[in-house]
């Protein structure tokens, strides 16, 4: 099979995001607040990408022209995007927060629309208004464990992290073109870590490492350096081998994965609700991605 890697790679690294999402429920609960653990996603992912730069040959810099986009999709890429995503996964069950994510398709679609970049046929809106109502579904739903309010915020904050990502796909694209995607990643990560060291630096503070099991210290590790530094790797090699329409299909992978796991693992329930409203996300998404559609 022809780019078999790049399609393993790209597989891998969503098996790894969908693991992620039960492996930061324990963490979150019982190691370290969410905006602490983004300090550490951050910093740490930020510092691997400047040792990659020894293995490279391109050069440190970025264009002064540039430098608003940069810090643009920083503060939607990495700032928003991954302190809302850890916290409101904090906060909801890992099946919504997976489901949640398939929306982010049918946001890019809106925002490329809202912006100009690409026009909205009948069945792109159709698209759009079957995949949001599949989201708003799953978030009022009242199938939590314990407290519902804090689950809907939850929710709420994993739709408002997959608008921001949305935002920060259609920024980025012209710096795909002028930058090595490796570099742009490196440079958007050291910008964002400027801001979420603020926001998360007491939460980090107050963790008592010593107290820390192996099980603990290796889940932390999965998030930091798997589902954060490697799997942003791996999708890279993938959109470089594969295009970035076919790696992006693996999206509907994160689901499956990640209910297992929860299945498994936090003993969550895949209720009708959720398959409804996971139908009608997966339908808004096909049909905002099609093209030709009038």
């Amino acid at each position: 099979m022809k780019h078999w890697k790049a399609h393993a790679a790209v597989l891998s690294a969503n098996l790894i995001f969908g693991i992620n999402f039960s492996v930061v429920q324990y963490v979150t609960k019982k190691v370290v607040a969410p905006f602490g653990l983004n300090v550490l996603r951050v910093g740490i992912s930020t510092l691997l990408l400047w040792v990659l730069i020894f293995f490279s040959s391109t050069k440190a810099g970025i264009q002064k022209k540039h430098c608003g986009r940069f810090i643009l999709c920083a503060l939607t890429g990495v700032v928003i995007n991954q302190m809302l995503f850890i916290k409101g996964l904090s906060m909801t069950l890992s099946i919504h927060a997976s489901l949640l994510i398939l929306v982010t398709p049918i946001f890019i679609t809106g925002v490329a629309a809202w912006m100009g970049i690409e026009k909205l046929s009948f069945l792109k809106i159709a698209g759009l208004i079957t995949g949001v109502s599949g989201a708003v579904m799953l978030a009022l739903n009242k199938e939590h464990n314990g407290n519902s309010n804090a689950a809907l915020w939850g929710d709420i904050f994993i739709i408002i992290n997959a608008i921001s990502y949305a935002f920060y796909f259609v920024l980025v694209k012209p710096l795909m073109t002028q930058y090595n995607p490796v570099h742009v990643i490196r440079w958007v990560f050291t910008i964002a870590l400027v801001f979420v060291v603020p926001f998360g630096w007491n939460e980090l503070s107050a963790v008592q490492w010593e107290t820390l099991s192996v099980k603990d210290i290796s889940a932390v590790g999965f998030i930091v350096v798997g589902a954060t530094f490697f799997a942003y790797l791996f999708n890279i090699y993938g959109i470089h081998r594969l295009g970035a329409s076919i790696t992006g299909t693996y999206i509907y992978t994160q689901p499956i994965f990640a209910a297992l796991i929860a299945v498994l693992v936090l003993n969550e329930v895949f209720t009708l609700n959720k398959i409804i409203a996971a139908l009608l996300i997966v339908s808004g998404v096909y049909m905002v991605c099609k093209k030709g559609g009038k």
